[in-house]
């Protein structure tokens, strides 16, 4: 079932989301629920606290990205393969040099921003079936895992932007929280009583 994507202004997607534990309600119905509405919506990535929901669970797929001609092919290859459900993650490490690629986030539409974040991360995580994994990621696998593990934190991508970059986007953040905004996917605004 598709669900609808809460938008920019509401209060959950400010809050530090929370464990869970194996025997959370319907996890597996949640999981399959939060898949459709991601590629419903074109996303490659996820997290429940856009649902509504603030608990620690986001999905990537970043196959879409293995088309860039620009990447490497080992890039591409570990661009293709990932899919998975992250769950209680925790990012253990960021290393490198900050670099710059333009981002977007299907909480807030319309809206794209150059984002610095490191090349390298370490990440710890259980899988679907509750297993505990740890393992490293590097550049935009890196990036698309960030950006969702921000979101459990209660951390926007434009919560990273310069503060001239914040007041020439205020305005379209204030739109979108009302709903003033056109969109292809069913979305939940804080400032309306219902989705559309």
């Amino acid at each position: 079932m598709v669900l609808p994507i809460v938008a920019y202004g509401d209060p959950v997607l400010r809050k530090k989301a929370k464990d869970i534990s194996a025997d959370y309600p319907k996890l597996k119905e949640l999981i399959d629920n939060m898949w459709e509405t991601m590629y419903g919506a074109y996303g490659v990535g996820l997290a429940a606290p856009q649902v509504g929901l603030p608990v620690r669970i986001f999905m990537v797929d970043t196959s879409p990205f293995a088309e860039d001609e620009e990447l490497s092919e080992e890039e591409k290859k570990e661009l293709a393969r990932l899919k998975k459900t992250f769950i209680n993650a925790r990012i253990l490490e960021e290393k490198g040099d900050e670099w710059a690629f333009n981002e977007g986030c299907l909480s807030i539409p319309d809206i794209r921003e150059d984002v610095f974040r490191k090349p390298e991360i370490t990440i710890e995580y259980y899988d679907e079936d509750f297993n505990k994994h740890t393992e490293e990621y590097k550049g935009l696998a890196a990036r698309v895992i960030q950006h969702e593990y921000d979101h459990i934190e209660g951390i926007l991508f434009t919560d990273k932007l310069s503060s001239l970059k914040k007041r020439l986007i205020k305005g379209k953040l204030a739109n979108i929280s009302k709903g003033k905004i056109e969109v292809e996917y069913r979305m939940k605004f804080p400032e309306l009583k219902k989705g559309r």
